[in-house]
């Protein structure tokens, strides 16, 4: 047995590739339309490790998600968690849980999953403006 990826319902296909693959920095693996049964799929992966795939389902007739608790967080690894997070912000992403301990961070996607990212190895020497940046909202 081998873990193939998660698979995550999207409204907006277009907002989710741009928090997805531009803002968190994920590659775009493929992205297919299948008119028959009017959806989208799109995998995703990060940077040289396609093991871990996250599949964006877009149906294209309107529905209402509702997050239940029962789905926790994705989670990546990042060389650098301020740059990773600043990139973020830059993209127009709001850091939920800042990486005041140089450690972790969370925010969510368009369609409110939450992403936990971790600094790869040690934990960063705290640093502004993080270290004093509060918390905001749920993550």
């Amino acid at each position: 047995m081998r873990y193939l990826h998660t698979m995550v319902r999207v409204t907006d296909i277009d907002a989710s590739l741009r928090f997805y693959r531009d803002a968190l920095g994920l590659e775009l693996l493929s992205q297919r339309d299948y008119p028959q049964g009017r959806f989208t799929l799109v995998f995703l992966a990060a940077p040289g490790d396609h093991a871990a795939q996250v599949e964006l389902t877009h149906n294209w007739d309107p529905e209402a998600y509702t997050g239940g608790r029962n789905f926790g967080h994705l989670a990546y690894a990042v060389p650098d968690i301020y740059a990773a997070c600043q990139r973020l912000l830059d993209h127009g992403v709001t850091v939920l849980r800042p990486p005041r301990d140089g450690r972790m961070a969370f925010v969510r996607s368009p369609d409110g999953i939450s992403i936990e990212l971790l600094q790869e190895g040690v934990a960063l020497a705290s640093a502004e403006p993080w270290a004093s940046m509060p918390n905001t909202g749920s993550w």
